[in-house]
């Protein structure tokens, strides 16, 4: 039961921080100066960089979810 709450928190935060488009400080002075299709690839290179951490997460949550289940057997 609590990891199917976590999971289901942590997916949750998945979805909704792909609306989000904060960025660092330099990446932000870049973009400011730049036109609107840099501002995109730089948008889309932070989301593209920000994807493995979660699939990590994710296969680690599954990887101890299965050995859990496994065990209660």
């Amino acid at each position: 039961m609590y990891i199917k709450k976590s999971l289901l928190l942590i997916l949750a935060l998945f979805i909704f921080s792909i609306n989000l488009t904060a960025q660092c400080a330099m990446c932000k002075a870049v973009v400011e100066g730049g036109n609107e299709t840099m501002a995109e690839g730089v948008n889309n290179g932070i989301t593209y960089l920000m994807i493995f951490p979660y699939i990590l997460i994710g296969l680690l949550l599954y990887v101890i979810y299965r050995y859990r289940k496994k065990t209660k057997k």
